[in-house]
């Protein structure tokens, strides 16, 4: 208590006339106690200005911002019931389709664009402007005013006489104090509790500043991916109406361009597929409605897929997804594997014919391996529901396999004839492969 008292005395003594609240903080801390102001009136601001240009109300899902909100799915829907008014043949007719339908995909895009806006920059910044921010400040007004309380007892007690009371006080606290002792005994406990408050409370807003410094740079990014967001927006809408394309495209190319590791028809339609197609049967063999598969297509060329739309025809998901395996330049298991292929499968020894299937898959390109795996797991577990959609591993070989493998237009053709490839020869290598999925593919499904 007596070292604790001295310091206070010390502290009275050397202090100048009076201190503003900004003198008792480190020096590193000033320059960023006077961002804080200005940080919160600029996400303050902001925030209800990009709440401003949103399309849609905040906190809706998706399928309802598009249903019922966005003025782009409200035109798509007014274009789709004004061309029932036209014969078949009319050029109003086939416009305001294609209107309809490119403003249907336009909506869905925008409205994934708000979700992801909403999340990412919007909340952030909400948090940042109401919450994180008004607590700093609230901090800073207490410890301005616990420095003034300060201030104002110090200025009284900043005379010699005072300071030997004190100390005297301080060495002779046991003893009972009363009359003028008393008071000055209770000044002096005035001015430890002013101290300790000051102290507790400075500590408390130099952790606060020191925090937003560390975070800083991480608030000032929410507008960094503002501005991401709404490139990739432009990005794909750029896309949507330029005419690269997902099929007939090379799967390394389009891999590389869209920055994934499967293959967007692959990947979207086994999705979909899982979702609704498991039991369905037939699945890959009976065909669906042409203008449907075209129309996913379209979708997947485009990056557009709404999966409610597609996923309740199964047929349809399933040929978009045989007829992308069947417009690759090259199979998805090469054309410089084909003899190899074959020359495995007619192995007698299954351990033997699983081995050389191990060496084979080894040697495909990584991104041939990844979207073949991914296939062929996902038939494995549809040939487990054969049962209900009749198709057993080997059915599933005979009509997806001349899908994944078929020699060049020369060459190799003279040495297997392509028909016989196409039919009965590839399923002595796809069917196993499905069989024996979990063993020629270790990795997790």
């Amino acid at each position: 208590m007596l070292r604790q008292s001295l310091s206070i005395l010390k502290q009275l003594s050397s202090a100048p006339k009076s201190q503003d609240a900004t003198e008792l903080l480190h020096e590193d801390l000033v320059l960023v106690e006077q961002r804080i102001e200005p940080a919160k009136k600029a996400s303050q601001v902001l925030h209800k200005k990009l709440l401003a240009c949103m399309q849609s109300q905040p906190g809706l899902e998706a399928d309802k911002r598009i249903v019922k909100k966005l003025p782009l799915m409200l035109l798509s829907v007014s274009m789709a019931e004004s061309l029932k008014d036209f014969d078949s043949d009319s050029s109003f007719r086939r416009v305001l389709e294609m209107c309809c339908f490119m403003e249907k995909i336009v909506a869905t895009m925008l409205a994934d664009f708000e979700m992801k806006l909403e999340k990412e920059v919007l909340e952030p910044l909400n948090k940042l402007s109401e919450e994180d921010l008004p607590d700093i400040l609230r901090n800073k007004k207490l410890f301005a005013k616990l420095t003034m309380d300060w201030n104002s007892l110090s200025t009284s007690c900043r005379f010699p006489r005072f300071l030997f009371v004190c100390l005297r006080l301080c060495l002779c606290r046991s003893q009972a104090s009363t009359g003028p002792q008393a008071k000055q005994e209770g000044l002096r406990e005035e001015v430890e509790e002013a101290w300790k408050k000051l102290e507790s409370i400075k500590d408390q807003y130099s952790a606060d500043l020191y925090h937003f410094a560390t975070k800083e740079e991480d608030y000032a990014n929410y507008f960094i991916r503002l501005l991401e967001l709404q490139l990739g927006l432009h990005r794909i809408s750029t896309l949507s109406s330029s005419t690269q394309k997902v099929y007939g495209e090379a799967l390394r190319s389009h891999l590389r361009m869209s920055n994934r590791e499967i293959a967007a028809p692959i990947q979207e339609c086994i999705q979909m597929l899982q979702r609704t197609g498991m039991r369905e049967e037939g699945l890959f063999r009976l065909t669906a409605a042409a203008s449907v598969v075209k129309r996913l297509k379209t979708c997947l060329d485009q990056g557009t897929v709404d999966h409610s739309e597609f996923s309740m025809d199964p047929h349809a998901v399933a040929g978009a997804l045989k007829s992308y395996l069947r417009e690759l330049p090259e199979p998805l298991m090469t054309f410089e594997l084909y003899s190899d292929w074959f020359k495995a499968a007619g192995l007698k020894d299954l351990p033997e014919k699983l081995e050389q299937f191990k060496l084979i898959l080894k040697r495909l390109p990584v991104e041939n391996y990844n979207n073949l795996r991914y296939l062929v797991q996902f038939l494995a577990l549809l040939s487990q529901q054969q049962t209900l959609n009749k198709m057993s591993p080997s059915n599933i070989a005979i009509v997806l396999g001349p899908n994944l493998l078929w020699p060049r237009a020369e060459g190799e053709s003279s040495m297997f004839d392509m028909a016989s490839a196409s039919s009965v020869q590839v399923v002595t290598i796809i069917e196993p492969l499905i069989l024996y999925s979990s063993s020629l593919f270790p990795e997790g499904i």
